[in-house]
């Protein structure tokens, strides 16, 4: 998903656009910033794989939007720990453990990501903000 996904998406958004004759778009990819680092737990080695790809798919696109000579920019917004039920996926054996990884330390909320999104489209047209990594104050890595 985090990978097919977000190609079908993008491909989609950019035939919209097309069609509809607009050259000065947006597209933003949700990534996380074990798209551009691994942790050393082995439970998400493989969502890590999968983001490492969408920092590479976003940067791809930039560039074949650049080589199409339009003015739609790409965006990766990489979030470190982000307040959602991802933890309770990743340890659905452990519910306590889940939780403790969001009571751990302050994490992002859903609001920070959407301020970094309105951050993104808020750029002057001529500006290309490539990537925003973003993580808790708190978090280690």
């Amino acid at each position: 998903v985090n990978v097919m996904a977000v190609s079908i998406c993008t491909r989609e958004a950019y035939q919209s656009m097309k069609e509809r004759n607009i050259d000065d778009g947006h597209i933003i990819n949700i990534n996380s910033m074990n798209g551009h680092s691994v942790v050393p737990q082995s439970v998400v080695h493989f969502y890590s794989a999968t983001k490492y790809a969408v920092t590479a798919l976003t940067e791809g696109l930039r560039q074949e939007l650049r080589e199409a000579k339009t003015h739609i920019r790409a965006t990766c917004i990489s979030p470190g720990l982000v307040e959602t039920g991802f933890a309770f996926k990743l340890h659905d054996n452990d519910p306590e453990r889940a939780a403790a990884t969001y009571e751990s330390i302050r994490c992002l909320k859903a609001e920070d990501m959407a301020n970094a999104v309105i951050y993104v489209l808020s750029a002057p047209p001529h500006v290309q903000i490539a990537d925003i990594q973003m993580r808790p104050t708190e978090q280690i890595s």
